[in-house]
């Protein structure tokens, strides 16, 4: 009998973030993630994001032993912004096992039950602005850095459970040697050509003005997107401090129109290429692995991409993926990846698949009324 428990104490908190370990061991494509990042993600007081969200965490238990778990969470600002009334499941690991997937979800009904609130979407780890979605197809390479991954029978499970598809997310992928189209490259010449457009490269040890480029974008280029989640000054620089170590300023672009801000994107290494040599840990020679192995990565994801609206429409996004492409083929990348991207964000889809990138993988949010 599966028997579903919240989690109370450290050492729970310890099993919550280690079953992972145990379920994906045989599994030669999951990307171990830093026992200590994971803890302090989960940890109010230690990740802002807990100052404007509220989270339970639960652990499904079986004759002793951990079979899964997941994580309930109501985000204030996400449901004051859209005018909602949604918790989140997250976090969500477990055997294949409708029994022990059907008693988690229950608990994040209660969970919402006792708030008011009406419906429940997930996966979110824990928010729409960090690792979203589950993966749909396909199941045969590792995840890159800062995407999420879980085993083939999740969707079975969380359809089973009652779940539809709210929205899906592309990954696209391409060879950083494909030919650049003719047609594209003449646009993007002709755009750098013009004396008003200049493209930037921040300055990592003088990282703020860049920063409040970067959170001027973010509040203007996302907010009407359906997964935007407003993030407060507190995480957008706890974010920042998070990334500036593992940031390349050749892969965060930024385009000024007449010296304002109109577009930016930020690449990261695939340090996920590292991170599965580490087994989870920084300590005691983790660090060492990252240091050494830092060097030879050889693909990157293009992380986040956006306009402003008053200047889309204006081929910008096609310069960022071109100043992209560039800096991945300067540092010897041989692939690229760009996600995640919104099924329906057709106006960054098409300049993407015009340059010759293809879908690569699929991930859904799902919903199911509490």
């Amino acid at each position: 009998m599966v028997r579903v428990q919240p989690v109370g104490s450290g050492a729970d908190l310890d099993r919550f973030v280690k079953l992972p370990f145990r379920l994906y061991r045989n599994d030669p494509n999951w990307v171990p993630p830093l026992i200590s990042d994971t803890k302090r993600t989960l940890t109010p007081g230690r990740n802002p994001f807990w100052n404007h969200a509220e989270r339970d965490l639960f652990l499904a238990m079986r004759d002793g032993t951990v079979v899964g778990r997941i994580a309930a969470i109501v985000d204030r600002n996400h449901n004051d912004y859209h005018r909602s009334k949604l918790a989140f499941f997250g976090h969500f690991e477990a055997e294949d096992d409708q029994e022990v997937a059907g008693a988690l979800f229950a608990a994040v009904d209660d969970f919402a039950r006792a708030r008011g609130l009406t419906d429940v979407y997930g996966p979110a780890n824990p928010s729409l602005n960090d690792e979203v979605a589950m993966l749909i197809e396909p199941f045969d390479s590792p995840p890159m850095v800062k995407s999420s991954y879980n085993p083939a029978y999740y969707p079975r499970l969380v359809e089973a459970a009652g779940f539809t598809k709210v929205k899906d997310f592309y990954a696209f992928s391409m060879e950083t040697d494909q030919p650049i189209p003719e047609k594209y490259e003449r646009i993007v010449k002709a755009l750098r050509a013009r004396p008003e457009i200049e493209i930037r490269h921040p300055d990592l040890k003088n990282f703020k003005p860049a920063l409040d480029l970067v959170k001027q974008v973010y509040n203007d280029a996302w907010s009407k997107n359906w997964d935007f989640s407003p993030m407060s000054d507190e995480e957008m620089e706890d974010l920042a401090r998070q990334l500036k170590p593992l940031l390349v300023p050749d892969f965060i672009s930024m385009v000024m129109y007449n010296g304002e801000i109109a577009a930016m994107s930020i690449g990261l290494p695939d340090y996920n290429q590292v991170l599965k040599k580490m087994n989870g840990r920084l300590f005691p020679f983790g660090w060492l692995t990252f240091l050494t192995g830092r060097r030879h990565i050889n693909q990157g994801r293009l992380w986040t991409l956006g306009v402003m609206h008053k200047f889309r429409h204006q081929g910008f996004d096609a310069l960022l993926y071109y100043d992209s492409l560039l800096a991945a083929r300067k540092h010897g990348y041989k692939r690229g990846e760009l996600s995640m991207i919104l099924e329906d964000n057709l106006p960054i889809i098409r300049p993407i698949t015009n340059l010759g990138a293809r879908i690569c993988k699929t991930y859904r949010v799902f919903q199911r009324p509490v």
